[in-house]
């Protein structure tokens, strides 16, 4: 039996046509059609009326519109040139006057015209990202002095289970986050939420900045090349990774390790970050 087309399906296919869009493979459009997924997005990203929200990826501004009902300004950056230049016109039709729109390629924050204050003030993500950007997107807001106070992402689920990953099955992605905020799961989106299906399913997760770094921005230079030599060989002990790294003897090396607290045995993904911090505190001053 046919699978009926939901009321936002429909609609967001007639502003499509109404306007000559057409979904871009190459900037990662597929338009989210789920009315509860929306509702669950707004829900995880825990907007308050003072909130400023940087939008990645508004499309036709369905999300766009939920966010200006909850928060005080929406700045809603668009690749896109034609959808950016017909979004202003469509808000405008429903009398939103706390949406500015942004064309150009987020990747590019914050020299886009409008969003140069960005720099100073706090403010919140909410963003259907492009699943080939997710990477260096989160390098770029985590890393940056004024981070976001939250990011709350649709991302690949594959990426979003990795990027929430526990012990055991961490990766140097997973602590790259980690290490400047608090993740957490929050749903999966099937295929069929979206126009035109993508080729995977996805997932929304919410990101928390942590206070302050935990590391001064000297010793992250140190502490990223150790994370790195321990992942360098996920198959062998961590011990033998940074033995053969830093010259060390591999039994040596474990036994210290045992006497930290830490399992002599572990292979990099076994560590949680604070094993790692600890593991750092340990090598920092003869070795690294």
């Amino acid at each position: 039996m046919a699978r009926r087309e939901s009321q936002l399906s429909k609609e967001t296919k007639e502003v499509a046509a109404l306007y000559g869009i057409k979904p871009q493979h190459k900037f990662g459009q597929n338009f989210l059609i789920n009315e509860l997924v929306y509702a669950d997005i707004i829900d995880s990203a825990d907007l308050k009326p003072d909130d400023r929200v940087l939008e990645v990826g508004p499309g036709i501004g369905i999300l766009t519109m939920m966010l200006a009902d909850n928060v005080k300004e929406v700045h809603a950056v668009e690749i896109d040139k034609k959808i950016a230049k017909i979004l202003p016109k469509r808000l405008a039709e429903f009398d939103y006057k706390n949406v500015f729109v942004h064309e150009g390629n987020v990747l590019d924050f914050p020299n886009i015209k409008g969003l140069e204050d960005f720099d100073k003030e706090p403010y919140k993500i909410v963003a259907n990202l492009p699943y080939n950007i997710t990477s260096v997107f989160l390098r770029k807001f985590l890393e940056r002095e004024n981070r976001p106070e939250s990011l709350t992402l649709m991302l690949q689920k594959e990426v979003a289970e990795r990027i929430c990953a526990k012990p055991g099955k961490l990766s140097i992605l997973a602590l790259s986050v980690q290490f400047y905020a608090e993740v957490e799961y929050q749903f999966t989106v099937e295929k069929s939420s979206f126009w035109p299906e993508p080729e995977v399913r996805s997932a929304v997760v919410n990101i928390k900045k942590r206070p302050a770094p935990q590391l001064s921005q000297e010793d992250q230079k140190s502490f990223w090349r150790l994370v790195k030599v321990g992942f360098s060989a996920k198959r062998k002990m961590l011990k033998k990774n940074l033995a053969n790294a830093f010259s060390l003897d591999p039994e040596d090396f474990g036994r210290i390790l045992k006497l930290k607290g830490l399992n002599s045995d572990a292979r990099a993904q076994d560590l949680s970050l604070d094993d790692w911090l600890k593991l750092f505190a340990l090598l920092k001053k003869d070795v690294l």
